[in-house]
């Protein structure tokens, strides 16, 4: 289900040097038209379907045009973000209404432990096993 820019909607993020769909698409493919100052998805069958471009969009002009066996024809998916949730909204052909909100944090920004609590060393790099299998899987080897 690749993205769709709604042009109606679109202000190319206000003619900054990139739009916000640019600076996250992980495959380039969301490109501005410096003609129209409208952002738009050059290649829909290159996309990843990560939809980092529909959530990030500060204007909600880019919409998830769904499959067929997934969404028929008419139905759009369309998120809505807060700072600590998403709330996506799908609307069907028949005009019926769905919305499904998650949160984005499960824990205060800038709390997380990046080595989560396991110590790491350069002989670590030389181990054949992932950071937390000796303690995990009990194998004893575990010298934290």
């Amino acid at each position: 289900m690749p993205s769709f820019v709604i042009t109606e909607k679109c202000d190319g993020c206000k003619a900054q040097d990139r739009t916000a769909c640019q600076y996250v698409c992980p495959n380039d493919l969301m490109v501005l038209d410096l003609v129209t100052n409208k952002a738009y998805n050059r290649a829909v069958d290159m996309c990843w379907e990560c939809y980092s471009c529909v959530k990030i969009c500060p204007t909600q002009a880019i919409e998830i045009r769904g499959y067929a066996d997934f969404m028929p024809l008419g139905a759009v998916v369309q998120p809505l973000r807060s700072s600590d949730s998403i709330m996506w909204s799908v609307r069907f052909r028949n005009r019926t209404l769905k919305r499904f909100k998650f949160p984005t944090r499960t824990i205060p920004e800038g709390t997380i432990q990046p080595d989560a609590g396991y110590v790491s060393g350069s002989e670590d790099l030389k181990s054949p096993l992932l950071r937390t299998e000796p303690m995990s899987l009990g194998t004893g080897l575990y010298t934290g």
